[in-house]
């Protein structure tokens, strides 16, 4: 079993390139089923190469590959759902 704050600590890297997007910051849960929906990484985008600007990106839990013992690896896509 793991725990939400185990995997907070975990990084999230694309499969294909090793590019690391962020942290796990929320799971979404589908509460009449108990199955995962999906999970919400914040990321860091540096503006002027200086300043860090965070935002959150939805991953579907379908693109979800592996959960190892540092890095959770997902597969890469165009484009995922950001929160402001």
């Amino acid at each position: 079993m793991v725990t939400l704050s185990q995997l907070q600590m975990k990084d999230i890297v694309f499969m294909e390139d090793g590019t690391r997007i962020g942290n796990l910051s929320d799971i979404d849960i589908n509460v009449e089923t108990g199955k995962v929906i999906s999970l919400v990484v914040t990321t860091k985008a540096k503006v002027l190469g200086v300043f860090g600007e965070s935002r959150e990106i939805i991953i579907p839990w379908n693109h979800v590959i592996k959960i190892g013992q540092d890095v959770i690896l997902v597969r890469k896509i165009d484009s995922y759902t950001a929160i402001s």
